[in-house]
Order: structure tokens, then C-alpha cells, then sequence
């Protein structure tokens, strides 16, 4: 395992790679071309610069998040193929760079959906919060407004003001998409990236839906072990695998996040571990990492990883917004800078208590 962060690019983010070398056991970062739109070819160049200015601050690149996939893929839209196309000399020009891990995901319109970047919680920390009835309330084109003004002046990643001026026309290439039409332009798209994964040895992580269940009617697919399962056996190669996201599964409570983990051994090439604490099945809010805060048992879930052999990154997810600092919701420095110490301090402990009582090595 190793521990990261992400970073979106000195451009955009808040946080320096120079603070984030100071945190205690981070070694790497989960970094993108943040100004590049979906579809677009990243170049060799582009990638070496980024990778030139992360080695400087004495960290590496552990995986990109995201490449993102353009609405045309998702959709099977005319521009589909040349869009895959440039996705595929992408990967080249990353594994060209010693890049072998992309995280991605495939969810239409809203990569992502909250109904508040603010909420105020009882010790005075802000955090990302969702509530199924305000998002009933709302008309979805008028999501984007009902958020931006707690945004802190940061462009969201998948909530972009260029791509939200255009929501209307979103909706209406999706209006005749449904899961399963979702599912087949899903496999297509991996069919086709594979070839060049196996050459460069690209492990390709998909992100799951967040939240995992239908919202404005839009499909959604990665939400659960039976449809994981299901991608995999589509696509049966080792480097079609996922980011396990334990605040995205579990926005369903139904979801038994370590039986996951056990079952998607193997296949799970990153992980963001994050708790949630859920005030109804429908209202839930990001919390510090540390199980008494949420929901989840961390301890259970890092256990999980452990025990399967997960080796990959990791990085502490959605921070609250503590100690007055103003940053882009859920990525500021410091509540990620302790989560990142708190789940280090589980591995430790869940390492040591796996070899406590080993044989000594002569």
C-alpha cells in the first residue's frame, strides 16, 4: 500500500506539493491535467511536464485521476471512436512515462452529486452533504446554481462552468440511455482500450457512482459487487479493475464494504477510503475519517485491503473544512492531512497484529 494524495495542479489547487511532502508517510500523488476536456488527447510533453513538476517536490505520480471520458463514449455519439482513439494514444503517452494507473468513472451528466458544499456540523467543520429530498425538489438544471456559491471560488471537477452551461443539452443526449445501452458502451469503450493496457501495463480503475443509485432519473452502474462483477466478467483482463471508493459504495447501506473488498480481490487497483455519517438513508454527510465520526467501521475496511494483498495507492478522500482554512470543498489540506495519518496508523497496527507471533527471520 501506499499512501497519497491528490492534487489537481498548481493552477488550481490550494494545496502545494511541498505541504503535501510534509505529510507523514505520503509519498505520491494522484494528479490530472485538470484543463483538459473529455475526449481531448493528452500529449507526451503535457505529461512529462506535470510528472517533472511532481518529482521536483521530491514525490512521484502514482496514478492519474482522472482521464475523463467524454460523453460521446458514454452515449455511443458520432465522435465515439475518435474520441477512444485519442483515449488510447493517451494511455501510450502515459505508460510512454511510467504512468500505469488511470482512475476513471462513467456517470452521465453529474460525475458526482451533493446538495450542499457547506453543511455546518456540530464541532463547526463544513462538509459535502447530500439529501435525497432536496435533490427531489430541484429542477436539475438548476443544480449547478443551487451549490456554486459555497465553492469557494474553486471549479469543481465534473461541475465545470462551461460543461453546466450546456446541463439542458446533457439531459437530452441522455434521454434515451438506460442502464443496460449505459453497460454496452462501457464494454465497448474497455474492448477498445485494452490492447494498449496490456502493452504499457496500464491498470484501469473505475470509479463507482456517487451516489449509488439513480438520480433525476439519470442511469447509474457502478454501484454494487453484482454489477462490478458483471464489468469484469464483460471484459475479463486483469487491468479492468476499479477504484474501491468506500464513501461512493457505501452511500447504499446495503452495500457490505469489506465482503466487497473480498470479493473484488485482486481486481481493486486503487482505493479511497472516507466515512460518511448517514442521519437517514436518504441524508447523508462527510465526516473525519475516524470510524466514531460516521458510519463505517475504517478499521474493518483497511483490514479488508490488507488481507487481499492490496498493494496499490491509497488516498484519504472529501476532508471537512476545519481550522478556518478555504479551499476547493472536501480538498483542502489539513482534515486530509489527518485522515491520511489515520489510516497509516491502522495499517501499521493491522500489519503488526498480522505478523505478531511470526517466526523471527534468522
Amino acid at each position: 500500500m501506499e499512501m497519497t494524495l491528490r492534487y489537481y495542479g498548481k493552477d488550481y489547487d490550494t494545496v502545494t506539493l511541498q505541504q503535501i511532502r510534509q505529510i507523514p508517510g505520503v509519498t505520491g500523488v494522484i494528479t490530472t491535467l485538470y484543463s483538459k476536456q473529455p475526449g481531448e488527447l493528452w500529449t507526451r510533453e503535457e505529461i512529462r511536464a506535470l510528472k517533472e513538476e511532481v518529482e521536483a517536490a521530491g514525490l512521484h505520480i502514482s496514478g492519474i485521476e482522472s482521464v475523463n471520458i467524454s460523453d460521446a463514449i458514454k452515449v455511443g455519439g458520432p465522435e465515439r471512436d475518435q474520441h477512444i482513439a485519442n483515449y488510447i494514444e493517451t494511455l501510450e503517452n502515459l505508460g510512454k512515462e511510467d504512468i500505469h494507473l488511470v482512475c476513471y468513472n462513467f456517470m452521465p451528466v453529474f460525475d458526482w452529486t451533493r446538495t450542499e458544499l457547506a453543511r455546518v456540523r456540530p464541532d463547526g467543520s463544513t462538509v459535502l452533504a447530500y439529501n435525497q429530498a432536496a435533490v427531489d425538489a430541484l429542477d436539475p438544471e438548476k443544480m449547478f446554481e443551487s451549490i456554486s456559491g459555497d465553492s469557494n471560488g474553486a471549479i469543481m471537477p465534473g461541475w465545470e462552468p462551461e460543461r453546466m452551461a450546456h446541463v439542458k443539452e446533457l439531459f437530452e443526449m441522455y434521454a434515451d440511455i438506460d442502464s443496460e445501452k449505459l453497460f454496452e458502451n462501457l464494454v465497448y469503450f474497455l474492448k477498445k482500450i485494452m490492447p494498449v493496457c496490456n502493452e504499457y501495463d496500464i491498470r484501469m480503475a473505475i470509479h463507482p457512482d456517487d451516489p449509488a443509485w439513480s438520480v433525476f432519473g439519470l442511469p447509474r452502474i457502478i454501484i454494487n459487487k453484482e454489477n462490478i462483477l458483471r464489468m469484469m466478467k464483460a471484459v475479463d483482463d486483469v487491468h479492468n479493475g476499479v477504484t474501491f471508493c468506500s464513501g461512493s459504495y457505501g452511500t447504499n447501506l446495503e452495500n457490505d464494504l469489506p465482503e466487497m473488498i473480498r470479493a473484488l480481490k485482486g481486481r481493486i487497483h486503487f482505493a479511497h477510503v472516507r466515512n460518511l455519517k448517514f442521519n437517514s438513508p436518504g441524508d447523508f454527510e462527510e465526516s473525519a475519517h475516524l470510524s466514531s465520526d460516521g458510519t463505517f467501521d475504517m478499521y474493518e475496511i483497511m483490514r479488508a485491503l490488507y488481507e487481499t494483498g492490496f498493494d496499490g495507492p491509497i488516498r484519504p478522500d472529501h476532508g471537512r473544512m476545519i481550522w478556518g482554512e478555504k479551499a476547493m470543498p472536501g480538498y483542502g489540506l489539513y482534515d486530509r492531512a489527518l485522515g491520511a495519518t489515520y489510516l497509516n496508523g491502522l495499517w501499521e497496527a493491522i500489519d503488526k497484529a498480522a505478523h505478531r507471533g511470526a517466526p523471527s527471520q534468522p
